[in-house]
């Protein structure tokens, strides 16, 4: 079997595809937990980065087979590249895996259902709009939750 044996060795091939599948696998929990789990990351980042730590963590003490670990991790790190080099390339990657930007509001009008959708809480967007320095959502021409989790805020012209 690819992903190989619970108990034993495994092989640096198998730890390997071990690691690609758990890539998937987080990107999609991820995304299940929504953007303001993880606000300014993508969830390929997220992934990466706690699969990197827990790994490089058990090669260096030793609970896990070194060679084979450092393969899996290497392959990791190397998907992770080639998946952010090709969603400069094709969109529909891009917006799978960064998400893409919804509006909250629009020339001063909340949208429930998007912010509904994507729990967003009438207090998560007065806090965007503090950081942004406005107090009015009349004010307030575009809101937008961005792929990272961020609110962004444009003011109406004065």
């Amino acid at each position: 079997m690819l992903i190989g044996p619970d108990e034993g060795p495994q092989s640096a091939l198998q730890l390997s595809f071990r690691a690609l599948f758990l890539l998937a696998f987080g990107v999609v929990c991820v995304r299940i937990a929504g953007r303001k789990a993880f606000a300014r990351l993508s969830p390929l980042d997220i992934i990466v980065a706690v699969v990197l730590g827990s790994n490089l963590s058990r090669m260096m003490i030793g609970n896990v087979q070194f060679l084979p670990s450092l393969a899996a991790t290497l392959t990791l790190v190397m998907a992770s590249r080639l998946l952010e080099i090709a969603t400069l390339r094709w969109s529909p990657l891009a917006n799978l895996l960064k998400g893409r930007p919804v509006v909250l509001v629009r020339d001063g009008v909340m949208d429930p259902k998007a912010m509904h959708r994507h729990g967003i809480s009438d207090a998560d967007l007065a806090e965007g709009m503090r950081i942004e320095q406005q107090e009015k959502l009349q004010d307030v021409r575009l809101a937008t939750l961005e792929g990272g989790g961020k609110i962004s805020i444009v003011p109406k012209e004065r």
